[in-house]
């Protein structure tokens, strides 16, 4: 396995340049962990509004858009390993990472083996739409067939209406949709020690893949602090709260720079 420069690798895009009152090294950094089946582009806006302060990474995993050739991982270890080591030129500068869904466990499993390894930990983990990592929930939304997933795809809506509508596009990216939820639903946390950054849990009051109680369970994943913030709507409530996210973001980060 070799490790190619993070920011110009095939795992890590940036969309804006850093700010130029910040160096390489004193820069904070947030990395970007797209949902399942989601891709780098999905978090362009919360590079956009966070360019002037905060550079921003956003991961693009195997299997879509420019690397829809490569194939999919289909499990969490295989993603971490891989993103750890992409990510591994930039931790010499304070990180935060922001993972959606599926991304939320990856960025924890990402987390981990940066204490494991090396003692590191990112500044802050923002886990966005997920279940602790220790609230197994048995799923196999994987092994349905492809109307099946794409009726999964519907009823989170966190899918491009104008991608449902067109079958020649959702056939070419059924098979990474399908890695992704293969990888989520099959992943299994391997108890160890905690992590000690804080981490902000944020969710869906209506979100039918979390409730509050599993939501609440990221407390017993780190021995920093951390804080439950409900917003209203379902599993994409980011879609419609994009501005209070941004600013929960930036607020945190920025306090930690200062």
């Amino acid at each position: 396995m070799t490790t190619a420069p993070a920011d110009d690798s095939l795992w890590l895009r940036r969309f804006h340049s850093a700010p130029p009152s910040q160096t390489p090294q004193g820069q904070m950094t947030l990395v970007c962990f797209p949902h399942a089946g989601g891709s780098a582009s999905f978090f362009y806006p919360v590079s956009a509004a966070l360019q002037p302060t905060l550079q921003v990474l956003a991961l693009q995993y195997p299997g879509r858009q420019d690397r829809r050739h490569e194939p999919c991982l289909t499990s969490i270890a295989e993603l971490a390993d891989e993103t750890f080591t992409a990510l591994r030129p930039l931790l010499d500068r304070p990180l935060a990472f922001f993972g959606h869904s599926m991304g939320a466990t990856l960025a924890f499993e990402v987390a981990v083996r940066m204490k494991q390894r090396l003692g590191l930990a990112p500044a802050t983990l923002f886990a966005s739409g997920r279940r602790a990592p220790s609230r197994h929930r048995h799923e196999t939304v994987h092994q349905l067939g492809d109307a099946g997933l794409i009726g999964e795809l519907k009823k989170l809506s966190g899918t491009d209406s104008r991608v449902l509508g067109d079958l020649e596009l959702l056939q070419s990216i059924l098979p990474a949709i399908r890695g992704d939820y293969r990888a989520a639903e099959t992943y299994r946390y391997t108890p160890g020690p905690r992590l000690d950054c804080p981490v902000i849990v944020l969710t869906g009051d209506q979100d039918p893949k979390v409730t509050l109680d599993e939501a609440r369970a990221w407390a017993d994943h780190t021995t920093g602090p951390s804080e439950l913030r409900v917003f209203p709507g379902g599993h994409f409530y980011l879609a419609n709260h994009q501005t209070a996210v941004i600013n929960l973001i930036s607020d945190q980060l920025l306090t930690l720079t200062i």
